[in-house]
């Protein structure tokens, strides 16, 4: 079930959820769930062994996932469902992954960073073992956590099979804003 929304009406505002918006209305028929709270996220961060970028962290305290992880094709999981693709998924390694004999980079950095509408779809396979999945919406929602910003962002990718690659945002945030997915 796709959402009855677009992302960027659903997203509370980018930052730290200001106190007058801390309930914030979901739309009719959201179909999210209520917040994560802050032990959940920590037991998650803990699990993964690392901190979760910025603004996916904000949207688990905002709500924890979307539908259903283990019924539907369009899905934000959980916090309990999040993790690792290789352990996951690892079929999508194999397919996705790299491969015997690749050059590392795969792609050029000049061709690889390159974000926003018309980007190219590059997907450097020696990062995709180490994706974290958030979630399947038609393909798989992963954050990559060795392309990270200066704010502590993860790489945000929308991979699947009927696409020439990934549409990719610097964060999780740019890549569901920007309706990419």
């Amino acid at each position: 079930m796709s959402p009855p929304f677009a992302w960027s009406d659903v997203f509370p505002p980018k930052g730290p959820m200001p106190e007058e918006l801390a309930d914030y209305p979901f739309p009719p028929d959201h179909g999210l769930h209520a917040a994560a709270g802050e032990p959940e996220v920590r037991l998650l961060e803990e699990r993964l062994g690392r901190p979760l970028p910025p603004s996916y962290r904000a949207l688990l305290l905002y709500a924890d996932g979307y539908g259903d992880g283990d019924e539907e094709e369009y899905c934000l999981f959980r916090t309990h469902q999040v993790g690792w693709l290789r352990d996951l998924e690892p079929e999508w390694v194999r397919l996705w992954g790299p491969k015997e004999g690749d050059r590392v980079p795969s792609v050029p950095d000049d061709l690889y960073f390159d974000y926003g509408p018309g980007q190219n779809g590059f997907v450097r396979g020696e990062y995709v073992p180490h994706t974290l999945l958030v979630g399947h919406w038609d393909g798989l929602l992963l954050l990559n956590p060795l392309v990270v910003t200066a704010e502590g962002e993860w790489e945000a990718w929308h991979l699947a099979s009927w696409r020439a690659g990934a549409a990719r945002g610097r964060s999780f945030w740019e890549l569901m804003k920007g309706d990419l997915v």
